[in-house]
């Protein structure tokens, strides 16, 4: 007699989908139009309603223009949105635009460092910084300028302030004591200290 075994066949398991994460895009965009008031209100308002989002921006008057940086970031139905409607702006002549693709930058290990720079205003001053720097394969990172009158005397000063990526293996003391002596060969006053985190 023979015993016939039944076997329960197994009902396989079905995964879940697995949702990936929507591909991230980002735009380097330049702006720059006349000055008015309500221009960055009009800029938030088209990369909100594209449900994009802000990730850096930097925004100045200069003279009668009014010129803004901006990295905006979302998927790519939102950037198109944002392309769109900026290149509306352009079209209609209130605004000269440049967007570019960008992507996020890859790690470096390195410090920021803000330098502070004061002196008489004269001509080469940022050239000469920006060679002392290059020379030295160190990334400038920001950099702002301006030019006012001193509060006494009236004399036509010049203000920088950058900030300098600086390598964890590069000897910070060389580099401090080399910038010094170059500040004062230049009739510079110059501060140099680790940026804030």
């Amino acid at each position: 007699m023979h015993l016939l075994t039944l076997h329960k066949r197994k009902t396989p398991v079905e995964t879940p989908p697995v949702n990936k994460p929507p591909l991230i895009k980002q735009l380097a965009i330049t702006i720059i139009g006349p000055d008015r008031a309500g221009l960055i209100r009009d800029l938030s308002k088209i990369v909100t309603e594209a449900a994009g989002n802000i990730q850096e921006s930097r925004m100045i008057a200069l003279g009668s223009e009014f010129a803004v940086l901006m990295l905006v970031s979302g998927n790519w139905h939102s950037v198109a949105k944002i392309r769109e409607k900026l290149d509306m702006l352009q079209d209609r002549g209130e605004v000269t635009l440049t967007i570019r693709d960008s992507s996020p930058r890859t790690g470096v290990t390195a410090a920021p460092y803000v330098i502070d720079v004061v002196s008489l205003d004269h001509e080469g001053i940022v050239l000469g910084l920006s060679n002392f720097f290059a020379a030295r394969d160190l990334e400038i990172a920001e950099l702002n300028t301006r030019q006012y009158n001193a509060p006494h005397t009236g004399a036509k000063m010049f203000s920088i302030q950058m900030t300098v990526n600086i390598p964890a293996d590069l000897q910070l003391s060389t580099l401090r004591e080399e910038f010094m002596e170059f500040c004062d060969s230049e009739n510079l006053d110059a501060i140099m200290e680790p940026a804030a985190r």
